[in-house]
């Protein structure tokens, strides 16, 4: 099984942030991956590979080095994609009909999540005789579809649609009678109904991952923003030798798309109380800790738009990233993306060694960029970084669209990282 089949089972198996942290944390332990509880003392030995999770949602691995730790090295992708949240249990509409409440998360294409199959997962919390627990579940079925209005009742559809939320996207559920979702939630966990406290639950197609093209050259999955890169950069640390002075570290942060701003987002504490506490531990007073910190490097990997077949305009006219054509490096003049020169350079020097392409994606001069987990994690851990991913067709559509060797590319690309011996000499100055 190749890195694109790999990423596709990885995807179908995490229909949910819930389900993406539940998945990368088997394939931590697969590899001998040791779990911490943020809530527990932690025991650290030289070597070990540990894991921790927060709110079941956000995810922190590193391994330790053999040696003295001087830097570490990083990887940072988000686990949530733009969907609708499931408000609470069903609404009635109109008699004959029953709709869930959900509110739209993150910025969609709304259109394309219209006239498909969908259904629900994430995470159900229960109480059980011992006290209160967060239960993962998938109702896997189509279950759901958010129907379009016809073309006869609305002619001038196809010159536009301003998509309302609350009129619009309401996903029908069944027919007046209908078991609720609360029972169909406790039939799957096993429970009774009123065990159910509370639910954290999210829309999701059903489309399973494809290969589309003449010779699968192309593949199509929901979410691939950002579990392309969530997987590649896992599977870049799993591969990876590890390294005698360098801890790695991969992270994988929740609620990316509605700004990061949580306990388990990006600009959130998580990253900073892994690394202090993680050099207590170490016995790293506080002048070894800030010169570990500027020894290190950190991929914010997150994917870039690929030049769209039909809108060519759309992209920068000299930096026009492909589907396939290698790891994606993203520069920002206004520092949406925290690549500098010097990044760069690193990141390109990195890859060049290990035969890995690269190209390089930037807005238009005319068209505002967007943002991602580096500059944000920047505000609470300060080091070197540069923003990554796999170019990509139909960001934030219910199914998007990306290039079948890519994948292979960004895992290589994050192995050879995260063992290269590049150590900085003085300010503005690595040597190998």
């Amino acid at each position: 099984m190749d890195t694109l089949a790999r990423l596709m089972a990885y995807i179908e198996k995490s229909p949910s942030p819930f389900h993406a942290v539940r998945s990368a944390a088997a394939l931590l332990e697969e590899a001998g991956f040791v779990r911490l509880e943020e809530s527990r003392e932690w025991r650290l030995e030289e070597g070990g590979a540990y894991y921790v999770t927060r709110n079941q949602s956000s995810l922190i691995a590193f391994r330790l080095p053999t040696a003295a730790l001087t830097g570490w090295r990083m990887t940072a992708a988000h686990s949530d994609s733009p969907t609708f949240r499931v408000k609470s249990d069903s609404m009635s509409g109109d008699k004959g009909y029953i709709r869930l409440e959900v509110e739209g998360y993150g910025s969609m294409n709304c259109a394309s999540w219209l006239d498909r199959p969908l259904t629900v997962a994430g995470r159900a919390v229960v109480e059980t005789p011992a006290g209160v627990e967060g239960r993962l579940v998938h109702l896997d079925r189509d279950l759901l579809t958010i129907p379009s209005l016809a073309i006869h009742q609305q002619r001038d559809v196809n010159k536009g649609h301003d998509y309302n939320l609350q009129r619009d996207m309401q996903p029908l559920y069944g027919a007046e009678g209908a078991p609720s979702l609360t029972h169909l939630l406790a039939e799957a966990l096993g429970v009774e109904d009123s065990d159910i406290l509370a639910t954290d639950l999210v829309l999701c197609p059903r489309q399973k991952p494809v290969c589309i093209g003449p010779e699968g050259e192309f593949f199509q999955a929901p979410r691939i923003d950002d579990l392309g890169c969530a997987y590649a950069t896992l599977e870049g640390l799993l591969t990876a030798s590890p390294s005698p002075r360098l801890g790695q570290v991969y992270c994988l942060f929740d609620n990316e798309e509605v700004g990061s701003g949580t306990r388990q987002g990006a600009l959130g504490s998580f990253l900073p109380d892994v690394l202090a506490r993680t050099a207590e531990i170490l016995g790293m007073g506080a002048q070894a800790q800030r010169q570990a910190l500027a020894s290190s490097l950190l991929l914010s990997a997150d994917n870039g738009h690929a030049v769209h077949p039909n809108f060519t305009e759309k992209a920068d006219p000299e930096n026009r990233p492909y589907l396939n054509g290698g790891v994606v490096i993203k520069l920002n003049a206004s520092q949406k993306y925290t690549t500098t020169g010097l990044t760069w350079g690193l990141f390109r020097s990195i890859c060049r060694r290990a035969g890995i392409p690269v190209q390089i994606f930037a807005n238009r001069a005319d068209e505002p960029g967007g943002s991602t987990l580096g500059n944000l994690l920047s505000h609470a851990v300060s080091i070197p970084m540069v923003d990554i991913g796999m170019a990509q067709l139909a960001m934030h559509s219910a199914v998007e669209t990306a290039g079948s060797r890519d994948p292979a590319y960004l895992s290589q690309a994050c192995a050879t990282f995260f063992s290269a011996p590049l150590h900085p000499e003085f300010d503005g100055a690595y040597r190998w």
